[in-house]
């Protein structure tokens, strides 16, 4: 659900921005080569003008519709209902439906199904197109996700669109008529009309079948990233299986697909925050595509979600479900009913309460919000909303109404009973262990385990008798000790979004060695006298020290000079009142999770190993020829993966998502890892050959 820190904000890139090529979220090779000028800060449209919610405040110039920096050509309106081209069918829709475009779009996102995701444990949702082509969603990042959809939809009917932010120059406009500012072409972006082919007209009345069979391709498009993580490797065809290799697939309209990497790149949650571009809604009004945001801070990143379904229940109440992507890029996660509930009753859904600034969430921008629309107002395009939805909207200065809303959807989302309840809470804890199994450093998963358990302690301290320390003694584990919950903002590890499953392992590895002899405190995975030494130096001794990845300011990082970082108030006790580790894998090659201990290899067939709770397998072996090393396994079990490494070097990868994993290579003295991908655990057998 909630990843705090996840998206470089637009207002925060000053010191990092050099060209678009060069900086995403998290990535050095974003955007390929380009280099589009943006070397100044792009920050977030604050200022509420006008006396509605920022609704009426003119925008982009409707003459620039016609410039060399349009991306689409607008030939439909949102309010549009009786036209030639409303009156269609679509891919939600019958002919003749009545509906609004914005409707129709709501329609859309509830009518996409649902898939298994890419080497996930969750559901996602399957991309449905105006051709009958059917995508898995991309992986992104959680406002990736909302605009992503957004941008999309408008530019496959040719509607109008825009957010709004400002830089140094003042206000800015990326939407249908490219990047712009007050006095034209935004920088050098590019000029999308004249640069990129747009295909559509090209296949005007052709059937499905037919297009898709002829689908154009972009070779530069496909060829380029949206930013770390956005690998797509369900994609099939020459290609990157990046970011733009998707848009390639699903946009005719190539200078969509270039747009696209643009927007994502520099837009974020702080962005669909502002009254400029959504605006708060009233609980009772919601639908399908609709956002829920989670501010906890003036200026900064935080978490955006789009609501994927909404189903009436008896007496007005509905219940709903969210999906969202996350940092680093994921494809969306569906979520649960009940984890959805509780997603939009927090305090940073725009609740009552302060944050750590003493700010009011109602004041932040966070809650539930719908997307505006853009009309055309005296020559000049604005946000705005639909008339349909005028009464809906609740102004973003009253605090008051804004706070009153966590309440009414707590109401509105209908009853839970305890034992679901209970069940979703342990869901929310052990999603967050799982993200920690790759990514350590994570306080945001930290936070959301420790916000699960304090619900959890409450409920079973109301509905089924039981104290906290009963609750911890059946419901924690190690790891919630190793990674205990950190103070953001006096946490230097907090902005740290690139530690490994490796990592974890080394962390692991190091404070189970501690409890060998008897129960002892484990040390917590923290910048402790200004590093992380105490691991590092470890993960040296054990030979792999190469796994280990120095710290990156990942986000921006007001307290990176900080010496060591804060524990938060820990409401669990001691770990050594809770119980015992959990037991060591007794298969016949352990002891051996680390290079130091690995197990020797020979030809042959090994049964009966197995990848346990925070464990891996090494072995070692020497081929006087070519080989094969392979594992077998039950993916619905555990996914299981390997590497093949050579004098501390990662050699290859095996990381399907089959039933088996193999690796080849030739003569040489290799070290072989076993592991779970996200920590998954299970039975495999071992041939080499």
């Amino acid at each position: 659900m909630l990843s705090r820190f996840r998206k470089l904000p637009l207002h925060l890139l000053l010191t990092l921005v050099l060209a678009l090529g060069a900086v995403t979220a998290c990535s050095e090779d974003a955007a390929g080569d380009d280099d589009w000028g943006i070397d100044t800060a792009i920050e977030p449209d604050e200022e509420r003008l006008g006396k509605a919610d920022s609704a009426g405040t003119a925008g982009p110039p409707a003459s620039a519709d016609v410039s060399d920096t349009v991306v689409w050509e607008v030939r439909n309106q949102w309010e549009d209902r009786g036209t030639t081209e409303a009156k269609k069918s679509g891919m939600a829709w019958p002919a003749n439906s009545g509906l609004n475009w914005d409707e129709k779009y709501a329609l859309w996102v509830a009518s996409m199904g649902l898939t298994p995701g890419w080497e996930t444990s969750y559901q996602t949702f399957i991309l449905k197109t105006p051709w009958g082509k059917e995508l898995p969603a991309p992986r992104l990042e959680c406002a990736e996700v909302a605009m992503f959809l957004r941008v999309t939809f408008a530019s496959w009917y040719n509607l109008p669109f825009y957010l709004q932010a400002v830089d140094a120059s003042g206000k800015i406009w990326f939407g249908h008529m490219g990047a712009r500012n007050a006095t034209g072409r935004y920088k050098t972006t590019p000029l999308y009309k004249t640069a990129y082919r747009d295909h559509t007209t090209k296949f005007a009345g052709k059937s499905n079948e037919y297009i898709i069979a002829n689908w154009p391709k972009d070779d530069v498009l496909r060829s380029r990233a949206v930013g770390d993580g956005d690998t797509m490797t369900f994609l099939t065809g020459s290609g990157a299986q990046r970011g733009g290799h998707y848009f390639d697939e699903i946009f005719l309209n190539k200078r969509a697909g270039h747009f696209m990497r643009l927007i994502l790149t520099y837009f974020g949650s702080v962005n669909l925050s502002s009254s400029m571009n959504t605006y708060n809604l009233k609980p009772e009004a919601l639908r399908t595509g609709d956002l829920l945001l989670h501010r906890w801070q003036k200026v900064g990143i935080g978490h955006v979600m789009v609501v994927k379904t909404v189903t009436p229940l008896e007496g007005g109440n509905f219940e709903a479900n969210i999906v969202s992507g996350s940092m680093p890029r994921r494809q969306p996660k569906y979520e649960s009913a009940t984890y959805t509930k509780d997603a939009f009753t927090t305090e940073d859904s725009g609740g009552p309460g302060e944050n750590w600034d003493g700010d009011s969430y109602a004041a932040l921008g966070g809650g539930l919000k719908r997307w505006r629309v853009a009309k055309n107002i005296s020559g000049r395009w604005t946000n705005t909303w639909m008339a349909a939805d005028e009464s809906s909207w609740v102004n973003d200065t009253d605090l008051e109404r804004i706070a009153a809303r966590v309440a009414q959807l707590e109401d509105l989302l209908g009853e839970v009973e305890p034992a679901t309840l209970r069940d979703a809470y342990r869901q929310m804890i052990d999603d967050a262990r799982k993200h920690l199994k790759q990514y350590p450093a994570s306080c945001s998963a930290r936070t959301r385990r420790e916000d699960a358990f304090a619900k959890l302690y409450a409920l079973n301290a109301s509905e089924f008798g039981k104290d906290q320390a009963a609750t911890d003694r059946e419901e924690r584990v190690f790891d919630d000790y190793v990674f205990a919950e950190l103070v953001y903002q006096q946490s230097k590890t907090c902005c740290w979004n690139h530690s490994t499953s490796a990592m974890y392992q080394i962390i692991m590895d190091y404070n189970q060695g501690l409890q060998e002899e008897t129960c002892a405190d484990p040390v917590v995975f923290k910048n402790t006298a200004g590093g992380y030494e105490t691991f590092r130096l470890f993960a040296e001794e054990t030979g792999r020290g190469y796994m280990w990845a120095n710290w990156s300011e990942d986000e921006p990082c007001p307290q990176r000079g900080v010496t060591d970082d804060t524990e938060a108030e820990h409401a669990a006790i001691a770990w050594c009142e809770v119980g015992e580790t959990a037991p060591a894998c007794t298969d016949a090659a352990e002891p051996n999770n680390a290079p130091t201990a690995a197990t020797p290899l020979t030809p042959g067939s090994q049964s009966g190993l197995q990848i346990c709770e925070a464990d891996e397998d090494w072995f070692t072996f020497t081929a006087t020829g070519p080989f094969t090393v392979s594992i077998a396994f039950s993916h619905a079990v555990g996914d299981l993966d390997m590497q093949l490494l050579q004098n501390g070097s990662v050699v290859q990868t095996s990381q399907g998502s089959s039933d088996a994993e193999t690796i080849t290579g030739g003569a040489g003295t290799y070290s072989l890892r076993v592991y779970g991908y996200s920590g998954a655990t299970g039975p495999y057998s071992l041939t080499l050959e």
